[in-house]
């Protein structure tokens, strides 16, 4: 009797001990992917469109995971919703992402999972007096996704103490307005609002150039001396240690999404019409695609340039040693910078 209940209790033991383990091994089958408006997003509204990780987790052997999509106008919010849980990938310029990783290197881990794309940000102005930074005045108001942190209103920063000289980065920033890419372009085109200035990115900074009177002031390239990171996508490090085999799906699912791009711009330029119910016609998307100063590529770029920046003025107290140093490992065998 004795070994008999010793067994049943060593056998309930280890239905509980099995029970603990697979809970330990499952992965969410709920995911929440961020992203924001324009055509720098195009890898992710193609993996949305197509189902692209949904496939590739049921390949992964994950089942039927549910994937739901949100959009933000700016990458505060968003990183306010991926440190609730609410989501469990974020996508959004290198400023927000630095903010975020900076303040959770040392809890829950946020890295880059993969760079987006390559691509120019353009301050345009339609007031005719405004030829440089030099000539705002508080007349002028420019509308940016997101003030202080976005990738616009940092590289507006760099722009700033390059044109009035070192502790002059914050000069412009008082005439600055939180605006999402869409709202920014209609208030500055529409002749009427105090926002009479745009820091924006593709497509909208070119259909604001192609209004009469339109001009750039401001080209990021020229800012950084070079091209560089727009768009990262990123997660946790505690998120990604628990489901490695998600994560792995997405990677699978981001990389066919930038590699049907690159295979077909003109494809690529008819699926951004219709998804995005854009105006433009589907040639100048396709031009734009095919500007060799826009690259969709997950190759980060010049992303140590808004790093040191932003911790030399204090925006954020650790320096990575490289870029590496902001990237998950998936990312080490590419030429980065």
């Amino acid at each position: 009797m004795k070994f008999r209940t010793f067994s049943l209790r060593a056998l309930i033991g280890s239905c509980f001990l099995m029970g603990a383990i697979a809970n330990v091994s499952a992965e969410v089958n709920k995911i929440g992917i961020a992203q924001q408006y324009g055509i720098s997003y195009l890898p992710l509204m193609i993996m949305e469109e197509n189902k692209l990780l949904e496939k590739e987790a049921k390949e992964a052997g994950l089942g039927d995971v549910t994937v739901q999509w949100a959009k933000f106008a700016g990458g505060n919010v968003m990183n306010d919703a991926l440190l609730s849980g609410d989501l469990q990938f974020a996508s959004g310029g290198l400023g927000p992402f630095i903010t975020l990783w900076a303040k959770t290197k040392d809890n829950i881990g946020v890295r880059a999972v993969a760079a987006m794309n390559s691509m120019p940000l353009l301050l345009n102005t339609r007031n005719p007096d405004i030829k440089t930074l030099k000539d705002f005045t508080e007349k002028d108001k420019i509308a940016l996704p997101a003030v202080k942190v976005s990738i616009q209103a940092i590289t507006l920063q760099m722009a700033a103490e390059k044109a009035f000289g070192p502790g002059q980065e914050n000069r412009l920033d008082k005439f600055t307005v939180t605006q999402s890419h869409p709202d920014g372009m209609a208030a500055m085109l529409s002749g009427s609002s105090e926002i009479n200035s745009h820091f924006t990115s593709p497509p909208f900074q070119y259909t604001e150039l192609d209004r009469p009177g339109i001009r750039t002031v401001v080209n990021s390239y020229e800012v950084t001396g070079g091209p560089h990171t727009f768009n990262v996508v990123w997660a946790s490090k505690k998120f990604v240690d628990a489901n490695p085999k998600t994560y792995a799906a997405f990677l699978k699912a981001f990389d066919s999404s930038i590699a049907m791009i690159n295979k077909d711009k003109r494809a690529a330029a008819e699926f951004y019409i219709r998804v995005s119910k854009s105006k433009e016609s589907v040639e100048s998307i396709e031009k734009m695609l095919n500007d060799p100063n826009i690259e969709f590529t997950t190759t980060p770029k010049n992303t140590m340039k808004y790093a040191d920046f932003m911790y030399r003025i204090g925006m954020v107290k650790v320096k990575p040693a490289s870029w590496k140093d902001m990237f998950f490992p998936n990312m080490y065998n590419l030429p980065g910078s």
